[in-house]
């Protein structure tokens, strides 16, 4: 955490003054609002003006609830300008791990977007009894989107270029307010950030990045900015409250390129504004991807402006891939990251490469910075091709998990991220995961593991399967058994002991599944990544043993 001391001034100077350079372009859309660069900046510190008249101090913890719309990053720019921790809770996770979340924050102030129509943002601050409270939109405390009443003259002036000077002229999107003249304060704490994440164990952690984090990322943007590549127009789906969002949103403005913005997931709205918008970049998880290629709408979608479909969060199948390589050219770029280390590989400009089939499952080479090693249960690298642990170090990673320091030590060794994936490269360098290590299935017969991803890849791989998800339970013996969801295409016959027999040609009778549950659908986490926590305690109720006398 901060010590208290005065610095230089943030990242966000550095951005503020990127913004005033990139002008008049078009910056953020979303919500019916469409802002260039120069309000972007005026915003920014309007905001942060009306957090300090609201008695946000330089170096508080502010907890913030809040979607995926377009005040998000312009409240955190605001917050970090004034050297604030921003403590991002994910609204749309249980009560329970907000609630434990919370308590490890420990927050000086909550602000949260009363715009919401699930009423979660007035339900929490009603149990931070002391912590004052903040709204976007109409709530339980001030608005800081409404007009300001106490503004000074519209029309005045302030050097775009000073980040401690407050606009006084018109900010548009925050109520047609003007901020108030006094100069913002200098020499505040650097700022930090805390993202909520629980990974697969459904235990929240606070993930802690401090400003180097968003330094690297300025960095990334300058590189960009250098190489020459198109500006984006990024459409996202990804949040502040995660990791891969804070860099999609921060490395989009500060390149110049226009960020779209959108609060939830619908395919046929994703296509529309591809086509409408001329979107040139955008990411999606495997499941986002698969409902995109099966939607109607698609065939007659232009998608002729996209140069870079990111797809990441989860496995996708090598058959889907060729069904997006087929309908959106050498576009797809597989990347691979986490919370804790938020780039770690990319595969850009994904084709089938018949020297290389095995390419297609691939997760690509470590990105920028990257170190990577495969590693044993010993901590000792392994050669080229053998299965073990994925550690990385890179600029772009955590400092630690917040009032967690043993999970921390575990997890953090030395400056390597220990990612828990499990995964081997070959011999060009190019990374193959397997599994997560806690999702490793421990099979009766020779005591060896085997791991859901292949055997994931060859049931996705029939021609009338849309998806497929393989968790391991409990055997007979103790032991573990492979047991498959899979989602089948409309008017598929395809049977269970069909893509069992599938299973067993393609890899061996120790890979394929005891037993084949077919589902309208894979439940998705907060992520829309899929949910294997919820497939393992939908097994256990539907396969509960009750005892004689139970």
């Amino acid at each position: 955490m901060s010590d208290g001391t005065a610095h230089q001034p943030s990242y966000v100077s550095d951005a503020l003054a990127l913004f005033t350079g990139f002008g008049d372009r078009e910056a953020l859309v979303g919500g019916g609002r469409r802002l260039t660069y120069c309000e972007v900046a005026a915003e920014v510190r309007a905001l942060a003006a009306r957090l300090l008249r609201h008695g946000v101090r330089p170096g508080a913890a502010v907890l913030v609830m809040a979607g995926n719309v377009v005040e998000a990053p312009l409240l955190q720019l605001a917050l970090h300008l004034l050297g604030c921790r921003s403590m991002w809770v994910a609204p749309v996770t249980s009560r329970r791990e907000i609630d434990q979340f919370v308590r490890l924050a420990r927050p000086d102030v909550f602000v949260y977007d009363a715009r919401r129509p699930d009423g979660l943002g007035a339900e929490l601050a009603g149990a931070l009894p002391g912590v004052p409270v903040l709204c976007l939109g109409a709530g339980d405390g001030p608005d800081l989107t409404a007009p300001d009443p106490t503004a000074g003259p519209a029309g005045a002036t302030v050097d775009p270029t000073d980040p401690t000077a407050a606009p006084s002229g018109p900010a548009s999107g925050t109520g047609g307010s003007t901020a108030s003249p006094e100069a913002l304060p200098v020499g505040v704490p650097t700022p930090e950030s805390f993202l909520q994440t629980s990974g697969s164990t459904g235990t929240p952690k606070l993930v802690h990045h401090r400003e180097s984090f968003y330094r690297q990322v300025l960095a990334i943007a300058e590189a960009i900015r250098g190489s020459g590549a198109p500006l984006l127009r990024h459409l996202s789906h990804s949040p502040m409250w995660i990791a891969s969002g804070q860099v999609t949103t921060l490395v989009n403005l500060f390149t110049g390129g226009v960020l779209f913005l959108s609060d939830d997931w619908d395919p046929a709205r994703f296509i529309a504004t591809v086509d409408r918008e001329r979107i040139n970049s955008t990411f999606l998880t495997p499941p986002m991807l698969y409902e995109v290629l099966d939607h109607p709408a698609l065939p007659g979608a232009d998608f002729s402006n996209m140069f870079m479909f990111n797809v990441g969060g989860g496995p996708a199948a090598p058959a889907r891939l060729r069904q997006a390589i087929a309908r959106f050219g050498p576009v797809m770029r597989i990347v691979y990251g986490l919370s804790e280390a938020v780039i770690i590989t990319a595969l850009p400009q994904l084709t089938e490469d018949p020297a290389h089939p095995e390419r297609l499952r691939s997760c690509g080479r470590p990105y920028g910075d990257v170190d990577l090693e495969i590693r044993d249960a010993d901590g000792q690298v392994v050669p080229a091709g053998t299965d073990g642990e994925v550690w990385v170090r890179t600029k772009l990673s955590f400092v630690g998990y917040f009032g967690q320091p043993e999970l921390t030590a575990d997890t953090l060794v030395d400056g390597w991220v220990r990612t828990r994936d499990v995964g081997h490269l070959d011999a060009d360098g190019y990374l193959h995961l397997v599994d997560r290590l806690a999702d490793r299935i421990l099979t009766k017969r020779r005591s060896w593991p085997i791991y859901s991803r292949p055997v994931e890849d060859v049931l996705a791989g029939h021609p009338q399967v849309a998806a497929a998800a393989v968790i391991g339970v409990p055997g007979d013996d103790g032991a573990e058994d492979p047991y498959a969801y899979v989602v089948r295409n409309p008017a598929a016959t395809v049977t269970e002991q069909e893509l069992i027999d599938l299973v067993t040609r393609e890899l061996s009778d120790l890979w394929a599944p005891q037993q084949v549950e077919f589902v309208d659908r894979l439940p998705l986490n907060r992520s829309n990544k899929v949910d294997k926590p919820a497939l393992r305690a939908r097994h256990a109720a539907a396969h509960r043993v009750i005892g004689v006398g139970g």
